[in-house]
């Protein structure tokens, strides 16, 4: 599913290794972008309401340890998403931040 999301998705670098990741993996401080939010229709237009569409920008601020839920800063608002649907968020890290394997 993921595979097939990724290949929908125009984020490849030049040597082709992709930059789109789900929230849960992105690193602590680090400044990304929403590319797409893959939930059911009433946790979008929650998401939504809270200011996370595609195209935002936001900031993984804490990370809680054994898969508790993670905060993130939005728009100068701090939110705490399980990891649930924060799995289900898509990102992509700013080029000068993103760290090349």
């Amino acid at each position: 599913m993921i595979e097939s999301i990724l290949k929908n998705i125009q984020g490849k670098d030049q040597r082709g290794s992709s930059l789109i990741k789900c929230l849960t993996e992105c690193e602590k401080d680090e400044i990304i972008s929403v590319i797409k939010v893959d939930t059911g229709k009433k946790a979008k237009q929650r998401l939504s309401n809270l200011g996370i569409v595609p195209g935002a920008k936001l900031v993984k601020c804490r990370s809680a340890p054994l898969k508790g839920p993670l905060e993130v800063k939005i728009k100068g608002s701090s939110l705490v998403l399980g990891r649930g649907i924060a799995s289900k968020i898509f990102v992509k890290c700013s080029e000068e931040q993103c760290q090349y394997i």
